[in-house]
């Protein structure tokens, strides 16, 4: 799709921007849309022993209650998925990998959304060799599982996270 017009800035946050702009689709048909821009971000699938991953259960105030969810996180400015996904390791399950390999990128809601989430596997866990900071808004708690334990949790509704979900089909 051609950007025609400039966008309109609707919101600037902290993690998100919201524009708005008329585009021509590729049919010539002209349409105003409302886009949500984020830098990105990467999904961390972080294997401690074969047959094992590490959840977090963290709390979600947009939807009110607590989740059981693969570590993620955005980028920085200016940052790129390999640099954050040592980074967020660390911040949210408190180990650094020594051996990340990109499995996948998809955009999880481009009918409104630019992010790209960066599906990472994490290997070779070790505890960081300097201090780690956390968010101050993110209360989190780590936690290993097998695979089992997981496709239960999604069965049975305690893991409600797409990426999560998605993040179980990459790995074995």
């Amino acid at each position: 799709m051609p950007d025609d017009h400039s966008p309109e800035l609707i919101f600037q946050g902290r993690v998100i921007r919201v524009e708005r702009e008329d585009v021509t689709l590729t049919n010539g048909t002209t349409t105003t849309i409302e886009a949500v821009r984020h830098r990105g971000s990467v999904v961390i699938i972080a294997r401690p022993a074969p047959g094992h991953l590490v959840l977090i259960r963290q709390y979600r105030p947009v939807i009110r209650r607590w989740i059981w969810e693969l570590p993620a996180g955005s980028l920085d400015a200016g940052e790129t998925p390999g640099t954050a996904v040592v980074r967020e390791c660390e911040e949210e399950i408190g180990l650094t990998p020594r051996r990340v390999t990109l499995l996948a990128s998809w955009y999880p809601t481009p009918g409104f959304c630019d992010e790209l989430m960066h599906f990472y596997l994490c290997e070779d866990l070790v505890a960081p060799t300097g201090p780690v900071a956390r968010d101050d808004d993110e209360q989190i708690e780590p936690a290993t599982v097998s695979f089992d334990a997981l496709r239960e949790m999604i069965a049975d509704g305690r893991v409600v996270d797409m990426k999560t979900v998605v993040g179980l089909t990459l790995v074995r």
